[in-house]
């Protein structure tokens, strides 16, 4: 069994039992955003929230250790990525990251956005003509510095 197994197990579990991710993350105590990361094996959790999850979704110790585990993260499996809602992020990417590049660098200077001291957040926003969702992520700046 590995963290790939778990997280299928994961899957399974929260089909079958009908929670949703807003309700597994109360349960842990932190955001539906990072707990969805941890359970579908993007995140480590700590032995006190690995364990909320095996009791949620009935997982073994051996699977619930899993979840504790550092992962390989970033792992889409494709480039690009086949599934349309993950495809659509590549393309924005694609497309805007420069723009993004751009705007950071003039307004912060040479640098990154975290994606370690990172939050986000995922909210639906009603609209007339269709719901819209609306994403926000805040990443703390990192310059590059001269050595």
């Amino acid at each position: 069994m590995g963290r790939a197994q778990v997280t299928e197990r994961i899957l399974a579990a929260k089909v079958e039992s009908g929670i949703t991710w807003a309700e597994v993350a109360k349960e842990v105590g932190l955001s539906k955003e990072w707990v969805t990361a941890a359970c579908l094996g993007q995140m480590a959790l700590d032995f006190e929230q690995a364990k909320t999850v095996q009791r949620i979704f009935e997982l073994t110790d051996g699977e619930a250790r899993w979840l504790t585990e550092v992962p390989m993260k970033g792992t889409l499996g494709g480039t690009p990525p086949s599934d349309p809602l993950v495809y659509r992020f590549y393309e924005l990417v694609s497309v805007y990251g420069p723009v993004f590049k751009e705007l950071i660098s003039e307004e912060f200077g040479d640098g990154i956005m975290s994606a370690i001291d990172f939050n986000m957040a995922l909210e639906r926003e009603a609209d007339p003509k269709g719901d819209r969702v609306k994403i926000t992520m805040s990443g703390k700046f990192l310059p590059y510095r001269s050595y």
